[in-house]
């Protein structure tokens, strides 16, 4: 079988809570895990995707409509679904690992880093398409 959830893929979660939301793939697991038994990925993702802008706004209203909130989870293979896009995000592999998991002020500090990761990678203007939400 070929590997196709490798580093970087962009794929969308199909089922719970963040069904319909476009995430990262920053750390697959083929075989599983002792915590968790079955294949899956550990994903960054954009919880609140960034409104649009316009030219006409001020500077404050543009910076606070570019904001992101991002979200960090562990999703079984069955319940995301890859794209054909990439994103290299580079550094989230060392920031968000499955230790990062047990404690919540490394969860929250993981997560900040992500959204800064994301929001340059917005400002930047690259991967257009990973910050706009799902239409369906």
């Amino acid at each position: 079988m070929v590997k196709f959830l490798k580093v970087g893929r962009v794929a969308i979660i199909t089922r719970g809570r963040y069904a319909g939301k476009k995430v990262v793939i920053i750390q697959p697991q083929d075989n599983g895990s002792k915590a968790h038994p079955f294949p899956h990925a550990l994903v960054a993702g954009i919880e609140r995707y960034p409104s649009q802008v316009t030219r006409r706004m001020s500077k404050a209203r543009a910076a606070k409509r570019s904001k992101v909130k991002p979200f960090i989870k562990v999703v079984n293979y069955n319940h995301i679904m890859p794209t054909r896009y990439t994103l290299e995000l580079e550094g989230l592999k060392g920031v968000v690992t499955n230790e990062t998991f047990g404690e919540v002020s490394q969860r929250e500090e993981a997560k900040k880093t992500v959204k800064k990761a994301l929001e340059e990678r917005y400002q930047s203007g690259k991967n257009r398409w990973f910050f706009t939400a799902l239409r369906f």
